[in-house]
């Protein structure tokens, strides 16, 4: 019996984690209980129960007119709390907003979550015409998408195919017009190119550049990438994008450097037992992501 409460326990705080997570990457207004209820899978009693058990722990709240729910201030605190390891994205919004101003298109900060890409912000350009086959909390398969596939390029051969391994059922059933082979050449073009190109795939009139961001210890941080219509990314504008890219790359990667402290010697308290260096007090704390 109390194997089996464990288990019931245990689900009730996965599936509330779950609602939690469609509640937080929602759109700005919010999502609508029969909107909870058609993402996440459960049946309506299921979902209100979650959503009041989140609203009691203010990690979800409602909006008294609309009834659409939101993070709450809970969330918020934490996050807070959360964000100087996961600053990543702090350090990127001034070259997101360089990029979006440059190009008049949308650009994006991406980061790997396991086998996927997920996509942390999308700066919007003032271009009249929009891509939108990526939002803000997306989520793909590491290869489908410009950023995606820039990070994907980043690991060593026999980690592509663990990925690819892993998300193969995945693919063939939301994205079966991209095929393991395709996301293998791709990668080799890439390593080629330094910077991914996404022709369209597998939405045919948006078109996506993107590069990695990487640790001072090589290790992959993220991507950067541009998305627009195809006729706004044929060449020479490819060229002239991947050139802002790769410019504002590299304006990342410096404050990510300087987010390490190299100075310490090994052995030292200011080193882990792996070697890495710790973060200074006062600077920016090391990412991790």
């Amino acid at each position: 019996m109390a194997a089996e409460r464990d288990i019931t326990g245990s689900q009730s705080v996965d599936r509330a984690l779950q609602v939690l997570s469609l509640v937080g990457r929602g759109p700005e207004q919010g999502l609508s209980l029969l909107e909870i209820v058609e993402r996440s899978g459960f049946n309506k009693a299921t979902t209100r129960r979650l959503l009041l058990a989140l609203m009691r722990a203010r990690m979800v709240s409602q909006d008294e007119v609309e009834r659409r729910y939101f993070l709450g201030e809970e969330a918020y605190v934490l996050g807070v709390f959360a964000a100087p390891r996961f600053g990543l994205l702090e350090m990127a919004m001034e070259s997101l907003t360089r990029l979006a101003r440059q190009t008049s298109d949308a650009c994006f900060l991406s980061i790997r979550r396991d086998t996927f890409s997920i996509c942390l912000h999308r700066e919007e350009g003032n271009y009249p015409i929009r891509s939108h086959a990526l939002q803000k909390g997306f989520e793909h398969p590491l290869g489908v998408g410009a950023g995606s596939l820039a990070m994907l390029s980043t690991l060593p051969d026999g980690e592509v195919e663990d990925v690819l391994a892993r998300n193969a059922d995945y693919l063939a059933a939301t994205f079966p017009m991209v095929t393991a082979a395709d996301i293998r050449a791709a990668v080799q073009v890439t390593r080629r190119r330094g910077y991914a190109l996404n022709p369209g795939v597998p939405f045919p009139n948006s078109w996506g550049l993107g590069v990695a961001l990487r640790y001072p210890d090589g290790r992959l941080a993220g991507a950067l990438s541009v998305a627009a219509i195809d006729s706004r990314m044929q060449e020479p504008r490819q060229s002239e994008l991947s050139r802002l890219l790769r410019e504002e790359a590299a304006c990342v990667e410096a404050k990510l450097e300087r987010a390490f402290d190299r100075d310490p010697p090994k052995g030292r308290a200011g080193h882990r037992a792996n070697g890495h260096p710790t973060p200074r007090l006062n600077q920016p704390r090391r990412i991790s992501l």
